[in-house]
C-alpha cells in the first residue's frame, strides 16, 4: 500500500500515462510520434533515483511539478521530447495517476477484508454451539452463542466489502481521461484538425490502456472530487466496523470470556506482570476511529471547488487518500492477525452466565407449573418474590445466586423438581444460533467470497511490528 502511493509509483504512473497518449496519438495518425520516441519513453517509464535529483532541480527551476517531470522525461528520452503531453493539461497525468491508485489500492484491500471474513466465519462455525450469556445496555440479556456474536461482526465486514465494491465499479467507469484543460478536449480538438472522432476514440483508447472500462463524459480540468467522497465513505465506514468489533474484543477481554491473541514472551504492562492487556483490539479502535473521521475532509474539499476546478484541493487530497487506504490496510492487517488466534475461554463464559442462568430459566419454570396445571400468575407471583430476594443476595451481599435452592425449598414447586435440570439447559435458550450461523456462512458469505477463493489462499496470518 505504501507503494502505490510512493513518490516513485506516482512518477512512473505518469510516465506510463504520456505513454498511452503518445501511442494513442501515433495510432490515430499524428506525425511527429516515432517509433523511436516510444520505444525510449517504454525504456525508462520507471523513475531511478537519479532522477528524482533532476526533477527537483527542474521543478525549482520552472516552479510545475508536472512540467519538471515533463523535462525531465524529455533528458532521458530524448526522441520524445517535443512531444510528451502533446495536447494535456496537468490534470492529464495527477488525476488519472490518482484514479489509478485509487483502484489499485481498493484491488489489494478487498481480498484482504474477503480473508478476515472467512477467518471469522470458520471461528462462528468452531463455536456456533457454545452458549454464552447475551448483553443488552451493558446488562446481562438472553443467551447467544460466541459463534452467533461472531456472524454480528460478519455481516457488517460483509456490508464492507459490498461498499468497497460498489465503489471500485463505479470508480472503473468514470475515468478521466483525455478531456483537457477545462474538459472541453480543444487542444486535442485542435491537434486532430478538428476530427471530433479521432478525439473521442483518442479519450477511449488511453482509457483503456489504463485498465479502466470507461471514462466520464463530461469532467472539468479535474475528475469531479465526488469520486473522492464516495471511496472515503466506503473506508470510514470499514473504520467504523473496525472499531466496534475492537469494542466488543475489548469488553469481553474485560469480562475474562475471550482475548486476541498472546505471544508467549508478549509483556502485557511494563509495571503488572499479570496483565493481557487487549493492546491489538484497542489499536484498532484508534485506527478504525481515525479512519471514520476522514469522510469529513473528502466531503468539505468536494463542496469548496469553484467552477472548472481550483486548487484548494491539492494539499489534503495528498494528506488523505494515501492516509485512509494506509488507515484501512493497517486495519486490515490487525483484523486478520486477531481473527487468526481468538481465545475462547469457556469456563470462564460459564461462570458468568451461571450467576443469570436462574434469572433466565424462570419463564421456563412458569411454563412448566402451568403444564402440570398451576395457575401461571400464582407461579408468576412465586417467581418474582423469590428472584428479587435472590438478586438482592447477589448484588448486595455478593453471594452466589441461591434462586434455585430456594425454588426447591419452596414446596410450591414440587411438581417440576424433577425438570430443574432440564429446564435449566444452557443450550435451550440459544434460540436459533447455531442454525443461523450455518446459514450467514452458507447464503451470505460463500457466495460474497466466491470471487476471491484464490486471493484468500495467498493470504497468510499476518504478523505485528508491536
Amino acid at each position: 500500500m505504501k507503494y502505490i502511493f510512493s513518490p516513485r509509483n506516482r512518477f512512473s504512473t505518469w510516465r506510463e500515462l504520456w505513454i498511452w497518449l503518445a501511442e494513442s496519438e501515433r495510432e490515430l495518425g499524428l506525425e511527429g510520434i516515432t517509433p523511436t520516441a516510444i520505444e525510449q519513453m517504454r525504456d525508462h517509464v520507471r523513475i531511478q533515483d537519479h532522477e528524482f535529483e533532476l526533477a527537483a532541480v527542474e521543478e525549482k527551476r520552472r516552479r510545475h511539478d508536472v512540467m519538471a517531470h515533463v523535462h525531465t522525461y524529455g533528458q532521458i528520452a530524448p526522441a520524445a521530447a517535443g512531444i510528451i503531453h502533446w495536447g494535456a493539461t496537468s490534470c492529464y497525468v495527477t488525476d488519472n495517476a490518482d484514479q489509478i491508485f485509487l483502484r489499485d489500492a481498493l484491488d489489494l484491500l478487498l481480498p484482504k477484508l474477503a480473508a478476515v471474513i472467512q477467518r471469522l466465519s470458520n471461528f462462528a462455525l468452531e463455536y456456533r454451539d457454545e452458549p454464552a450469556l447475551g448483553y443488552t445496555h451493558g446488562q446481562a440479556a438472553q443467551m447467544v452463542t460466541v459463534g452467533k456474536r461472531a456472524t454480528i461482526w460478519i455481516e457488517d465486514l460483509l456490508d464492507d466489502l459490498h461498499n468497497l465494491e460498489h465503489a471500485r465499479d463505479r470508480l472503473v467507469a468514470k475515468f478521466r481521461g483525455a478531456k483537457g484543460t477545462t474538459g472541453t478536449q480543444a487542444s486535442f480538438l485542435a491537434i486532430f484538425n478538428g476530427d471530433h472522432e479521432k478525439v473521442k476514440k483518442l479519450d477511449e483508447l488511453v482509457t483503456q490502456k489504463a485498465g479502466f472500462t470507461a471514462s466520464v463524459r463530461s469532467t472539468t480540468q479535474t475528475y469531479s472530487r465526488k469520486i473522492d467522497v464516495d471511496v472515503v465513505h466506503a473506508l470510514s465506514s470499514f473504520g467504523c466496523t473496525a472499531e466496534r468489533i475492537g469494542g466488543d474484543i475489548r469488553h469481553l477481554a474485560m469480562l475474562k470470556e475471550m482475548e486476541e491473541p498472546f505471544e508467549q514472551d508478549q509483556i502485557g504492562s511494563s509495571a503488572m506482570a499479570y496483565k493481557r492487556n487487549p493492546m491489538r483490539s484497542e489499536r484498532l479502535c484508534s485506527l478504525g476511529r481515525t479512519l471514520a473521521n476522514f469522510s469529513a475532509n473528502v466531503e468539505q474539499t468536494y463542496k469548496s471547488q469553484w467552477l472548472e476546478r481550483s486548487l484548494d484541493d491539492s494539499a489534503i487530497r495528498r494528506i488523505v487518500l494515501p492516509e485512509s487506504f494506509l488507515c484501512a490496510d493497517a486495519c486490515m492487517i490487525l483484523l486478520n492477525n486477531i481473527s487468526s488466534g481468538l481465545v475462547v475461554n469457556r469456563a470462564m463464559i460459564q461462570k458468568n452466565y451461571h450467576v443469570d442462568l436462574p434469572f433466565m430459566a424462570t419463564e421456563n419454570f412458569i411454563m412448566a407449573m402451568v403444564n402440570k396445571g398451576h395457575s401461571r400468575q400464582d407461579a408468576h407471583e412465586h417467581i418474582r418474590v423469590m428472584s428479587q430476594e435472590a438478586a438482592k443476595v447477589v448484588k448486595q451481599e455478593g453471594k452466589p445466586n441461591d434462586l434455585i435452592e430456594r425454588i426447591k425449598n419452596n414446596k410450591f414447586f414440587d411438581p417440576i423438581l424433577d425438570q430443574l435440570e432440564d429446564l435449566m439447559r444452557p443450550s435451550t435458550f440459544i434460540g436459533r444460533s447455531p442454525e443461523i450461523v450455518k446459514e450467514v456462512v452458507e447464503f451470505d458469505v460463500a457466495p460474497a467470497l466466491k470471487k476471491y477463493e484464490s486471493a484468500i489462499g495467498n493470504i497468510r496470518d499476518a504478523d505485528l511490528a508491536v
